[in-house]
């Protein structure tokens, strides 16, 4: 043991036998430490102000229960909405279904029934719904008057034999 280190002091605290170079770090580390915690609670004081602006920013003009009351009615414009959009589903869901039976598919061929007439006033027209079902109008225009003829299609295919031009108007209504 050095003689610098009998102080009546460290005797007294009981650090007598001590030597005065540990003390001296850890109370350097100490400071260190303490330093260390005073910026973080400098730091952590200074996002609780920006927050607290945040929230008086938020607040102004409101009270509690104002704010509780525009809160119930964004909930109750939610659930307006919500049940908006489920019934739109719903409607979207039958106009689908209605569209699948509408004709939505069309081929027409004009033709000169007898190489007589000229100007080929005579037509097929085939008219398809989603599933290639519907008809075909056959419209024969003659010098003694005009006769038209229908044929049901039924997924593409008619049960009646169907001519040259009924033939190309379907296949043109079902997109070949």
């Amino acid at each position: 043991m050095s003689a610098y280190n009998d102080s009546a002091f460290l005797n007294q605290i009981g650090f007598a036998g001590f030597d005065l170079g540990y003390l001296v770090i850890a109370v350097l580390i100490l400071a260190l430490i303490t330093l260390v915690l005073l910026i973080l609670f400098i730091v952590q004081i200074n996002k609780v102000g920006r927050l607290k602006k945040r929230l008086d920013q938020f607040l102004i003009g409101k009270d509690g229960a104002s704010l509780e009351q525009d809160l119930a009615v964004l909930f109750e414009d939610n659930q307006f909405l919500k049940a908006c959009a489920d019934k739109n589903k719903k409607d979207i869901r039958t106009l689908y279904k209605k569209a699948e039976r509408a004709y939505q598919k069309m081929g027409l061929v004009k033709y000169d029934a007898f190489q007589q007439m000229g100007g080929q006033l005579s037509f097929c027209l085939a008219l398809l719904d989603e599933n290639n079902s519907g008809f075909i109008i056959n419209s024969v225009h003659s010098t003694e008057g005009c006769y038209s003829y229908t044929k049901e299609i039924r997924n593409g295919e008619s049960a009646i034999d169907l001519g040259k031009e009924e033939t190309e108007a379907l296949a043109i209504a079902m997109g070949e």
